[in-house]
């Protein structure tokens, strides 16, 4: 059997006060933030949204309980990082946690990632 199409992303809680300015930090590195609530792929955002914030904050118990309001984002890689159905290169994952890194009292994540259905780069949106 054939798994489903699928990119890799992170799983993000950002303090929605940040939202605007972490995404504009990603976006200089080809990364694209898509909050889950909104994203084009979910069929129920909103309740998709909740459950990934409530099993993010749940399984921290207690070391994340400041991110109970936060906006559950995923971050995908842009074409300049390569195949978007391939493995994600260390580079790419550097990139990406040096940004995190630097808005760490805004943000909660564990480093790894995880697949999602893939999600329409900017540009194809806009087509």
């Amino acid at each position: 059997m054939r798994r489903a199409p699928h990119e890799n992303v992170a799983t993000v809680l950002v303090d929605p006060g940040r939202l605007a300015e972490l995404e504009l930090a990603l976006v200089a590195h080809d990364l694209w933030v898509w909050p889950v609530a909104t994203a084009p792929i979910c069929v129920d955002g909103p309740r998709q949204a909740f459950q990934i914030r409530r099993r993010l904050v749940e399984s921290q118990q207690g070391r994340w309980d400041c991110a109970r309001a936060w906006v559950p984002v995923w971050v995908s890689f842009g074409e300049s990082w390569g195949h978007r159905d391939g493995p994600v290169t260390w580079p790419a994952r550097r990139a990406l946690y040096d940004v995190l890194d630097a808005f760490a009292a805004h943000v909660r994540y564990r480093r790894g990632l995880g697949g999602v259905a893939p999600l329409p780069l900017p540009r194809e949106q806009a087509g």
